[in-house]
């Protein structure tokens, strides 16, 4: 690299793609340096069976509006699709110790498992007359620490009971965050749910309310093509700037010089010798062959601003020696990092062009029979690929690996883990699935993920704000900061993208107003 940099992006998943833009829409040089062969991050695709798929996040959240309006600047409204209204199932352990699991469900008006009508049919048939009537009860129960409640699980089970904590909202909280209830903060996961129980009185009560004020329609969108699209789309964007995108390449160390006013960062970098930027949002051939690690350059790239974008661990190592207020992040009690393995399979079974369990299932982690967290029938949930699979061809895919437990499948080889994912789809479905029936297999895994949903999540985000704002021409976003999913990430981005480029310009940003 010889052309003088405005703004290093380091990190190329979505949150430094769309930083990335922000800044080099308004003319500013702009270098993007990501580890990985491939940009997007967690948003990613592969090819199985000649059909393109989802390999990382398959949706977005709709609410606030931002990702979609994000989507139609990129010129891709007309792919939003929306998945198949029929919704999910739940698989349990039975009521009765001596019964089978059971699969039923997942009750409508709910937040998070969260029933707003305890003694509702779906209700009681997951969690029985006498749970539904320890859930009623809560309506009954004074609200005694208003606006004070953190953890979603200990707020449920004293308000609602363990059946209701066990049996529907800890397979949907480990499905989303893969992480249990107990350790989610309320505020992050369910943005209002304190303030409507104060209001309301009731724990079931302010779940209707909020249920009442979100809009008409899906929570959640798609992307005709699958959600690598995205990506896509932001490269194609950023070569229209002449943004530098250098894949295969790792921040090592940061260091800064000059001053407020005329800032320079130097970044120690190592790359691939053989690493190149061409078409790096391409979704992946898990056949394609590979070699052995390519030799890696050391080199030094300077910038006048810098936005750090990668995931939360590496971030934190790199600004930790630029002074005492990145010491202290360093000792915040930080969630230990997840490890979640994604299986693929392409089968043919035409018994389930029924869709026998919706658009998938969500496991209780005390399910005897079935190792995995959570099953999705892609070709159920997902028109488009349903189309493009074709009768009697369907994709499923099931997701491994809780918080604060060793991932079942670390010591699995490729061969025992699709003889797992077919066991556990076997059962999820209630459809027995033969190893003659599948045509394809991918195994994805996503590692050293900070969730930043667990409890204490809000002040240790506040700190790294403050420690950010003490230090001039840098930004740090990314999902460990700005909350789990599209809905979050992307906003987070823009803003920080937005103070790069203020800064850069010579303006100040004064309010939402400016």
């Amino acid at each position: 690299m010889t052309r003088p940099i405005d703004v290093l992006v380091i990190g190329g998943g979505v949150a430094g793609l769309v930083a990335a833009r922000e800044c080099a829409q308004v003319g500013l040089a702009v270098t993007v340096i990501e580890t990985t062969d491939a940009v997007g991050g967690p948003v990613a695709g592969h090819v199985l069976d000649g059909l393109t798929l989802d390999s990382g996040a398959e949706s977005f959240a709709v609410r606030g509006g931002t990702v979609a309006s994000f989507i139609e600047d990129l010129g891709l409204t007309d792919q939003i699709v929306a998945p198949n209204v029929a919704g999910a199932w739940l698989h349990l352990p039975a009521l009765k110790q001596a019964d089978a699991a059971m699969s039923v469900p997942l009750p409508k008006a709910g937040v998070l498992g969260i029933p707003g009508s305890p003694l509702a049919d779906d209700v009681r048939r997951v969690i029985g007359w006498k749970g539904a009537l320890r859930a009623y009860a809560d309506r009954l129960m004074p609200v005694l620490t208003i606006g004070r409640e953190h953890s979603l699980g200990d707020l449920v089970k004293k308000r609602m009971g363990q059946r209701v904590l066990d049996r529907l909202v800890e397979p949907v909280a480990s499905g989303v965050y893969t992480t249990s209830a107990v350790d989610l903060e309320i505020d992050v996961v369910a943005p209002g749910l304190n303030r409507a129980l104060t209001t309301a009185g009731s724990l079931s009560g302010a779940v209707s309310a909020l249920r009442a004020g979100a809009p008409a329609g899906s929570n959640v969108g798609g992307l005709l093509g699958g959600m690598a699209s995205l990506p896509a789309a932001i490269v194609a964007a950023l070569q229209r700037h002449d943004v530098a995108i250098l894949t295969g390449t790792t921040a090592t160390a940061l260091a800064r010089s000059g001053t407020d006013d005329a800032p320079t960062w130097s970044v120690t970098v190592t790359r691939q010798a053989d690493a190149a930027p061409t078409d790096p949002a391409a979704p992946t051939d898990p056949a394609a062959p590979t070699g052995p690690a390519a030799e890696r350059t050391t080199s030094t790239l300077t910038a006048r601003y810098l936005i750090i974008a990668t995931q939360g661990a590496q971030a934190l190592r790199l600004v930790n020696p630029l002074g005492d207020q990145f010491d202290a992040l360093a000792e915040l009690d930080w969630p230990a990092p997840t490890a979640v393995t994604l299986t693929t399979l392409v089968l043919d079974e035409p018994a389930l062009d029924a869709h026998p369990r919706g658009t998938g299932v969500l496991v209780s982690a005390d399910a005897p029979d079935v190792t995995a967290k959570a099953l999705t029938h892609v070709t159920a949930k997902w028109a488009w690929v349903a189309e493009a699979a074709g009768p009697g061809r369907h994709v499923v895919r099931l997701s491994y690996g809780r918080a604060g437990q060793p991932n079942p499948t670390d010591d699995l080889s490729d061969k025992e883990l699709q003889a797992l994912a077919l066991h556990d789809a076997s059962a999820l479905l209630g459809v027995p699935l033969a190893a003659a029936a599948v045509r394809a297999f991918a195994r994805t895994e996503w590692r050293d993920a900070l969730s930043p949903a667990t409890l204490g999540a809000p002040e240790r985000a506040q700190q790294v704000r403050e420690a950010v704002a003490a230090t001039p021409a840098m930004e740090i976003t990314g999902a460990w900061l700005a909350g789990t999913g599209l809905a979050s990430v992307i906003p987070h981005a823009l803003e920080a993208g937005d103070r790069i480029r203020h800064a850069a310009l010579g303006l100040t940003i004064t309010g939402p107003d400016e």
